[in-house]
């Protein structure tokens, strides 16, 4: 059982849960993280449910919801964006000045949540990731969450460990909607914003309900998408290559240029030419590669593709705002 916690709050908790599936644990998360944070005297969580478009009718389930509690808002997107640009969508329409993202399926369990917001306001940090004491995810998730990590501290140069349970000040949240961009990476635009950075062991418990979102390739892709947006690292890497390429090049040219005057070779030409053509060839198609991904990326950006749409909300309040 986790032990109270004394602290002085600063404000409102907002909770931000992107939800991809059928939202069969959204009232099980909300009724375990009202009691957690009314038992250290916080006000009313206020909870942002951004339904990503996943498989299953989650919309109608976080619609009940929202109809039986004020705090709780409800956000349709129009289809699926992905975790982090829903994140995003859940950042502009929360209100809290603690800040937490968590998810759905209660893998992150809602009783660590004051321990979150206890190494916050201890650490004096701007965000806080919540690490887990043992994984309860599938060896594929695992490979491609060290993929993911091991990329982060090789970019930003820091050895936090990243992880979908964070807790952040309003100050940070407000920074990062300066980015309103489609190749959305929620921890690389926290890292661009803060040093102030700590972390808290937690519990993980497996699934309750579905599988993952997260394949191998999409932890991939999401890998790129950092390398792309904050970092120069694979251009470098490719003149890097080139220039190795070319001082190969040359000191083979140098050695056939010996062995030529030398009377060494024997059947002179075939070999260096398929392994000059093989490896330069090679070369020059990654390169090209790697230098259309950012042209690609500069092409929809330029082109304004949406970092998410809202289709309906809950909030009775006012008009949906399309982004």
């Amino acid at each position: 059982m986790t032990q109270p916690i004394e602290m002085s709050l600063p404000g409102r908790i907002s909770v931000v849960i992107p939800v991809y599936g059928p939202g069969k644990c959204l009232t099980e998360l909300i009724r375990r993280a009202d009691a957690a944070c009314q038992a250290v005297g916080a006000d009313p969580i206020q909870f942002v449910l951004v339904d990503d478009n996943g498989p299953g009718d989650a919309w109608t389930e976080i619609c009940r919801l929202a109809a039986a509690r004020k705090e709780i808002l409800g956000i349709q997107l129009m289809r699926n964006f992905g975790q982090h640009n829903a994140i995003m969508c859940g950042f502009k329409y929360c209100s809290g000045d603690i800040i937490i993202t968590m998810d759905d399926d209660l893998q992150h369990a809602p009783e660590s949540l004051p321990a979150l917001i206890a190494a916050l306001l201890m650490q004096n940090a701007d965000l806080v990731y919540g690490n887990y004491d043992s994984k309860k995810h599938a060896a594929g998730r695992n490979l491609g969450s060290a993929v993911i990590n091991w990329f982060f501290r090789l970019v930003f140069r820091t050895p936090v460990t990243l992880t979908s349970f964070r807790c952040m000040r309003r100050e940070l949240v407000q920074a990062v909607l300066r980015y309103d961009l489609n190749f959305t990476f929620i921890d690389g635009l926290l890292a661009w914003n803060t040093s102030r950075i700590g972390s808290v062991i937690v519990p993980h418990s497996a699934r309750h309900d579905g599988r993952s979102g997260y394949t191998l390739r999409k932890l991939i892709v999401l890998a790129m998408n950092m390398f792309t947006n904050f970092s120069l690292l694979p251009l470098q890497m490719v003149s890097l290559l080139g220039l190795l390429a070319a001082g190969g090049g040359l000191f083979l040219g140098f050695w056939y240029l010996i062995a030529a005057i030398m009377n060494w070779l024997v059947v002179p030409g075939y070999a260096s030419t398929i392994v000059a053509v093989l490896v330069l060839g090679g070369l020059q198609l990654l390169s090209l590669g790697v230098i259309g991904e950012y042209i690609g990326r500069l092409h929809l950006n330029v082109n304004r593709k949406p970092q998410y749409v809202v289709r309906a909300s809950t909030d009775r309040t006012g008009p949906v705002e399309v982004q």
